[in-house]
């Protein structure tokens, strides 16, 4: 591997940013593909086929390493993915179900919680509690594009301030709890904060796929399932 194409994957690792070495297996000959930057970093164009352009775009929305076969050779496209995160504001009981479930969906996930008394180990062992404010917390995080945030505290002081910070973000979900009307007061906060229409279109409320859910354990997997909808059938990763 050169030393160019190495430290430009350890530069993009380190920034969290989506990246894919393309390796053609009939001569060796690799460059990078990172999305939205590819034609200005390398001449990925005149390097390998457009076809294989197009399949790593699928390849880092799925996470899926691949070989492509094509008239010009055969091509391998590894997949540099950031990590998935979910962060969940509110150390509440949905959150003791979505916490373990996103989990073992291969999500990182941190609880942000100021209120102490909420945010145990005892309650949510093995995950990463934090007890900055919401808003702190997320500047601190800096969500990326492979980012969910879901507030469900039902604190407008919790979730506002969060919410701002979230939609300023490049987070690909961003989940509200709560109901219409909830939400529709949740929107009219937004606008008095100055968060344009615009943005706050981004915003899933009530939070999750409309399944009928009613306990604890339903919303989660909602909310859930309406994260990797998102993730799995839209163009996030800048692909």
């Amino acid at each position: 591997m050169q030393r160019l194409i190495l430290d430009s994957l350890q530069q993009a690792r380190a920034a969290k940013r989506p990246l894919a070495l393309i390796t053609n297996l009939d001569n060796g000959a690799q460059c990078l593909y990172e999305p939205g930057l590819a034609t200005q970093t390398f001449p990925v164009a005149r390097v390998i086929p457009e076809m294989v352009i197009q399949r790593v775009s699928a390849a880092l929305r799925d996470d899926r390493s691949q070989c492509v076969e094509t008239s010009q050779g055969r091509y391998f496209i590894q997949i540099f993915n950031p990590p998935l995160r979910l962060l969940i504001i509110g150390a509440v009981h949905i959150s003791q179900y979505l916490a373990p479930m996103a989990q073992l969906a291969g999500y990182q996930v941190s609880i942000i919680d100021p209120r102490r008394s909420f945010s145990t180990a005892e309650r949510f062992p093995d995950l990463e509690l934090l007890t900055d404010w919401p808003d702190e917390a997320l500047q601190a995080l800096a969500p990326d594009t492979r980012t969910a945030i879901v507030t469900l505290t039902h604190d407008p002081k919790l979730d506002d301030p969060a919410l701002q910070v979230a939609l300023a973000s490049e987070a690909f979900y961003i989940g509200c709890l709560g109901s219409r009307r909830t939400h529709a007061a949740r929107l009219e906060r937004l606008t008095g904060a100055g968060i344009e229409a615009t943005a706050q279109q981004r915003l899933h409320a009530p939070v999750g796929l409309d399944i009928g859910a009613r306990s604890a354990a339903e919303i989660a997997l909602a909310c859930l399932a309406e994260i990797t909808a998102s993730l799995r059938q839209s163009q996030v990763c800048g692909a």
